[in-house]
């Protein structure tokens, strides 16, 4: 039976709007085209979904994103056939490694038109199948509000992911029963939730004894729920581990917890990489080991035991051999954790000497950055940023590159759901884009993209979709007049040959954004910061800030490609090839 009492007899198209709303959808992402008018129609004539028409696919399925990571609820994207879906692929792909869950609707030529090359024809499904979690052409109408209800619970349900289902236009609009499932099971797929309970005795039987534990933590975390993240805050007060997160990791554990050693990888803290390095457990929670993370795999963390916990099993033992993987969700994991060693009364190891070590790799500061003259260095900027706004709770996105780096380094999250970035694929274009879907989802927060002057350009048309819903986003540009990180890796690889890296001829960005409707804000010098930063934030509607900060700034600490833990690059006066030998020394 369905909701009203029995199914009744729907035009393709209303089937799909009567499922997303049985669904709780309430925001959909996209752009019309001729392949997908029949459902536009359908969204015409109803009230309970709001449909949010982005500049350019690419930024819908961003902003479905951001939504989705901001609310815990799965995004939604329609788009049209042919160029509409392929202009999606790079935000599938997105999704996909970064464990996002959306569904993208995708409008496809009439069934008996399909393999003829017709106008905005092309293979969706076969393009997408290897950047989706799953995807369907759906040819029968009387089967569209059951896949309907089995993508979302496929994109949503396991280790979260992209959708994809390609719908014919003529099975839009023919006519079929829709009966809302009273209750959703999927035949063969259902993913492990609980871990096994052996296996978790004999992780926490491990933990009881290492003398040198450390957790690693990632985006898994955070997928989880926020009940997952007090949980790992129980387990790191019970076994008084160091605790460090990988980028998508982010505010699954409070920055200013004395125990959190910051980000680890290519661009993390000496003592995270350090710790990580000499451990001898390693418990990796919802992580998958990236290689951003490892650095060279021989030399990655050679004395420990590993345990590994995910949702995923496909990602067990794929680049890091593990001594015990845990199949499950992790927070599911983490209760079952925090449980056993209350049970079993155990107490955490003596580590003096363990926190002793971090304490010296710590005195390396790092992190540390000299602010001198009147041009602003961006780490600095970052550091104002969240001085003036972390009270606020602010909601982050990034785009992709060394501004991204300075964001994860310098402004501290306290809670998961906060930071929005691109980690596994690392989209250029992502942060304007997801920025508004995060306000979309949560309308009454403060949403800032901190973006750089070459990555806000790859989906800055979305201004237009900012200032149409009246959505009072703030980006702001660290301005360094280069593709940064390109930069950055010439000077560091390709001995300073700056193969079209620079910036040419770039746009007044104040006169755009005002051109847009935007509030346009421009700061050159240290002494315009603060005021600046403070503009930005007394305007109750979107603002666009172009901080211009010193040119050929690098971002360090940073791990050279093929290099170890041990072998990391704390500033610029190792850039010629030297490497901080006095790690040896303090491991």
């Amino acid at each position: 039976m369905g909701r009203d009492g029995g199914s009744r007899e729907m035009s393709g198209a209303d089937i799909i709007v009567r499922a997303l709303v049985d669904l709780g959808v309430d925001t959909i992402f996209g752009y019309p085209g001729g392949a997908v008018l029949p459902i536009y129609d359908a969204l015409f004539r109803q009230k309970q979904i709001r449909h949010i028409l982005v500049r350019h696919e690419a930024g819908a399925v961003h902003a479905a994103e951001g939504y989705a990571r901001s609310t815990g609820k799965p995004g939604v994207v329609l788009v049209t056939s042919g160029p509409g879906a392929t202009n999606a692929v790079t935000g599938i792909a997105d999704a996909l490694l970064d464990s996002i869950p959306i569904v993208v609707l995708t409008g496809q030529v009439a069934t008996h038109l399909i393999g003829s090359d017709a106008f905005q024809e092309c293979d969706t499904v076969g393009i997408t199948r290897h950047c989706s979690k799953h995807n369907y052409l759906v040819k029968e109408t009387s089967r569209l509000g059951g896949t309907i209800h089995e993508a979302f619970h496929i994109a949503t349900t396991g280790r979260p992911g992209p959708v994809v289902v390609d719908i014919p236009k003529d099975v839009q609009v023919a006519t079929a029963r829709y009966e809302r499932p009273a209750r959703f099971e999927h035949k063969t797929y259902r993913p492990k939730v609980k871990g096994d309970l052996a296996a978790i005795e004999a992780a926490v039987e491990m933990l009881a004894v290492a003398e040198r534990p450390i957790l690693y933590v990632g985006g898994g975390v955070i997928n989880s729920g926020p009940g997952a993240s007090q949980l790992l805050r129980d387990l790191a007060r019970l076994t008084k581990a160091p605790v460090t997160s990988t980028l998508m990791g982010l505010g699954a554990f409070p920055a200013s917890d004395p125990q959190f050693l910051g980000m680890l990888g290519m661009h993390g803290t000496y003592e995270a990489n350090l710790a990580m390095n000499q451990c001898d457990l390693m418990l990796c929670l919802g992580a998958r080991f990236d290689d951003r993370v490892t650095g060279k795999l021989d030399g990655f963390s050679p004395h420990s035991r590993k345990i590994h916990v995910d949702i995923d099993p496909s990602s067990f033992n794929k680049t890091v051999r593990v001594d015990l993987a845990i199949e499950g969700d992790v927070g599911h994991v983490l209760e079952d954790m925090v449980k056993l060693w209350r049970a079993r009364g155990h107490q955490a190891q003596p580590q003096d000497d363990w926190w002793s070590r971090i304490k010296g790799w710590r005195a390396k500061q790092s992190l540390a950055f000299t602010q001198e003259g009147e041009k602003i260095q961006p780490q600095h900027a970052i550091r104002a940023l969240w001085e003036a706004t972390h009270k606020k709770n602010p909601i982050i996105t990034t785009e992709v590159g060394q501004h991204q780096m300075w964001a994860a380094q310098h402004f501290d999250f306290e809670q998961p759901n906060k930071w929005l970035t691109s980690g596994g694929l690392g989209t250029m274009g992502y942060g304007l884009p997801a920025a508004i879907g995060a306000q979309l989802g949560n309308p009454k927060s403060l949403v800032i993209d901190i973006a750089g002057e070459a990555s806000i350009q790859m989906n800055i048309q979305e201004l237009g979709t900012a200032t149409q819903y009246d959505l009072p986003v703030k980006v702001f540009v660290l301005n360094n007049e280069y593709m940064g990180m390109v930069r950055q890796w010439q000077d560091l690889t390709y001995e300073g040959r700056h193969s079209h890296s620079y910036s040419d001829s770039l746009p007044d960005f104040v006169k755009l954004a005002e051109a847009y409707g935007w509030k346009g804000i421009r700061i050159e010098t240290l002494d315009q910061l603060e005021q600046g930063i403070a503009d930005m934030l007394a305007h109750d509607g979107p603002v666009f800030v172009d901080c211009m900060v010193e040119r050929h700034a690098n971002c360090f600490p940073m791990i050279p490609s093929g290099a170890t833990h041990t072998e990391m690059l704390l500033g610029p006066d190792q850039v010629a090839g030297k490497v901080d030998k006095s790690a040896e020394a303090l491991v």
